[in-house]
C-alpha cells in the first residue's frame, strides 16, 4: 500500500524509529500522520517538529490499556478520517537480567506492551479495514523473536509472540482473499538509544534512518515478512541444519550475539 495520500498511525511515534518513520511518511506524502505515545512531552515536541512537513495529530495513549486504545482509536478516526496504515512500533526492554532475577512487574509490562498492545490496536483497526477492503498493518517485532538470546529472555518471548500472532493474522487475511495486508518486521538491534550499551562485533547495529526507510518500503510493497538485515531470514534454516551446540558456538561465540547484552544500559 502506498504511503502517499493515505493516513498513517504509528504507536510509539514520538521517539526513536517510530518518529523517523513518521517523518518519512510525511515526506512520502501521507495525508495525515497520527502518533500515539505515552510521553506527552515527546508528543508535543514531535507534533511541533513534523507539522512543517504535513498534517500531524498526536495523542497520549497507553497501548497496554485496551480501553485507552479503544477511546484513542475512535478519537483518531473522528479527527482524521479512516486509518489506512497502522504501524505497531511501541516497545520496551527493561533490563539485561538473567531470568531468575527478573521481577514479575517486568514480565507483565514487557508482555503487555510488546505482545498484547499490538493485538489491542489491531482489534480496533481490522474491522474498519476489512469493511473497506483496504488497509495495512505493520507489526515491528525483532530478530530476538527468531533467535534465542540470553539476558533478554522476556523481551525475546514477547517478540516471538508478536511474530507468531502477526503471521497468523496475515494468513487469515490471505485465506479470506482480503485486500487488507499485514507485514511483520524483525530487525536486529537498532541504534536509537533503546539498546544503548549493546556490543555486536560482527553483525552491525542497524542505522535508524535506513531501517525506517526499509520498513516503509516493505509496507509499500506489501511484504509479508522482512528480517533486517536480510541474513536473518536464514536463522531458521541454520537452526534446522546445525546441531544445537554448533549453532550456539557460531551465533553465540563467533558472531558474539549471546554476549551482546552484557553491557546493556538502555535508554535513560
Amino acid at each position: 500500500m502506498k504511503i502517499s495520500n493515505n493516513s498513517v498511525l504509528i504507536t510509539g511515534g514520538a521517539s526513536g524509529i517510530g518518529k523517523i518513520m513518521g517523518r518519512i511518511a510525511l515526506e512520502k506524502g501521507a495525508r495525515v500522520l497520527v502518533i500515539w505515545d505515552i510521553n506527552q512531552v515527546g508528543i508535543d515536541a514531535t507534533v511541533k517538529e513534523l507539522s512543517a512537513k504535513g498534517n500531524v495529530i498526536g495523542r497520549h495513549v497507553d497501548v497496554s490499556d485496551n480501553e485507552d486504545v479503544k477511546v484513542a482509536y475512535a478519537a483518531s478516526v473522528e479527527a482524521c478520517g479512516e486509518v489506512d496504515i497502522v504501524i505497531n512500533c511501541a516497545g520496551i526492554i527493561t533490563s539485561n537480567k538473567t531470568f531468575d532475577r527478573v521481577e514479575v512487574s517486568e514480565i507483565d509490562r514487557t508482555m503487555r506492551i510488546n505482545t498484547i498492545a499490538p493485538m489491542y490496536v489491531a482489534l480496533q483497526a481490522l474491522p474498519d479495514m476489512k469493511r473497506r477492503d483496504k488497509g495495512h498493518i505493520c507489526n515491528i517485532a525483532s530478530a530476538g523473536g527468531m533467535l534465542s538470546n540470553p539476558k533478554m529472555s522476556v523481551y525475546a518471548a514477547s517478540k516471538w509472540g508478536v511474530i507468531g500472532w502477526s503471521d497468523s493474522v496475515r494468513i487469515e487475511l490471505q485465506e479470506e482473499r482480503s485486500n487488507v495486508h499485514l507485514t511483520t518486521i524483525a530487525p536486529y538491534y537498532i541504534n536509537t538509544g533503546m539498546f544503548d550499551g549493546v556490543k555486536s562485533p560482527i553483525i552491525p547495529i542497524l542505522d535508524p534512518e535506513r531501517t525506517a526507510a526499509k520498513i516503509l518500503r516493505a509496507i509499500e510493497k506489501d511484504k509479508r515478512f522482512k528480517g533486517i538485515p536480510f541474513g536473518f531470514h536464514f536463522i531458521r534454516f541454520w537452526q534446522f541444519l546445525l546441531p544445537t551446540r554448533i549453532f550456539d558456538f557460531f551465533f553465540g561465540k563467533v558472531f558474539g550475539i549471546y554476549h551482546a547484552m552484557d553491557n546493556f544500559t538502555g535508554r535513560k
